[in-house]
């Protein structure tokens, strides 16, 4: 059995919805953790201390451990205190779930320049800053566990989303370069992109989805990834419903010329098939392990 005993852990956007769950979850199974929410509404107006203390209520009733905290991820200083509540209470920090998020919505050109800052300081920002004072304790340990949170938007894309899309991306591109920098240093970093019956994504699931979508239903994924028994790092792993799945990116054979000789924009376009043609795809591993094989084919390495 999968147990968190003795472990810390935070969870930013506990109050509610995805959040509430994974503190429940870590909770029952041992740990000992900071729910931390600012309280407000969806888009991210307000504050209310009510959600956060709840969900401690709730969880000290069935016999676990948890503080709240109702600082702002979005604020460097305010992402610290948070970490600085774990570390203070219970002396050591395990585990980080970045899932704290508001959504505005507007095609971009219509997107006031308040609401994209908005959108981008909490989810983006706000999972650096996170992170940032998260790394300093779990690598002086040589353990950690951290959760980024993507999304749909970010993988795939929405309408009316681009902003919040563009940071939800932004995370698979944060875990990769993060996941290098903690090489053997014993801290995992994994990212969830779910969906949930939630008041997040009220009026975007249809009625027939969504009453197939309660949140408790992606808890148990966050929580393997979240565990010392996961040993895997830098994936990015979809949710919802029950269902599970890798999403990764892959290459197509492309097209390779000669570096050597020139390139003309008519040859682009001849090429134009095989550049997209996903027939045959391959793991995109990157530029050079992308490229070194062609250039070994015309003798050029």
């Amino acid at each position: 059995m999968i147990e968190f005993d003795q472990r810390v852990a935070i969870v930013t956007g506990a109050g509610t919805g995805l959040g509430r769950e994974y503190a429940l979850l870590l909770a029952s199974r041992g740990a000992r953790v900071v729910v931390n929410d600012i309280g407000g509404a969806v888009d991210g107006a307000g504050a209310s201390a009510r959600p956060a203390a709840s969900v401690v209520e709730e969880i000290r009733a069935a016999g676990g451990q948890a503080i709240a905290n109702h600082d702002s991820v979005s604020d460097p200083a305010s992402a610290q205190r948070i970490v600085d509540a774990a570390l203070n209470t219970w002396g050591r920090l395990d585990i980080l779930v970045n899932n704290a998020g508001i959504l505005r919505e507007a095609p971009l050109e219509k997107m006031a320049l308040d609401a994209i800052e908005a959108v981008i300081g909490v989810h983006l920002m706000g999972t650096i800053h996170c992170t940032r004072a998260a790394l300093v304790p779990m690598r002086e340990r040589g353990y950690g566990r951290i959760v980024f949170t993507s999304s749909g938007s970010g993988l795939l894309g929405l309408a009316s989303q681009s902003v919040y899309g563009a940071a939800k991306a932004a995370m698979v591109g944060l875990m990769n370069c993060v996941t290098l920098d903690c090489k053997d240093t014993g801290v995992l970093i994994n990212t969830v992109a779910p969906s949930a019956n939630t008041r997040m994504s009220q009026g975007l699931v249809k009625e027939e989805l969504a009453r197939n979508m309660p949140p408790h239903l992606v808890a148990p994924i966050v929580a393997w990834l979240s565990s010392e028994q996961c040993r895997e790092t830098g994936q990015t792993i979809n949710a919802f419903g029950g269902c599970f799945f890798k999403v990764a990116l892959y290459k197509s054979m492309g097209a390779q010329f000669d570096p050597m000789e020139p390139i003309t924009i008519e040859m682009v376009e001849k090429a134009w098939g095989d550049i997209l043609d996903m027939s045959a795809p391959e793991p995109y591993r990157g530029t050079f392990a992308s490229l070194e094989p062609g250039l070994r084919k015309l003798g050029r390495i």
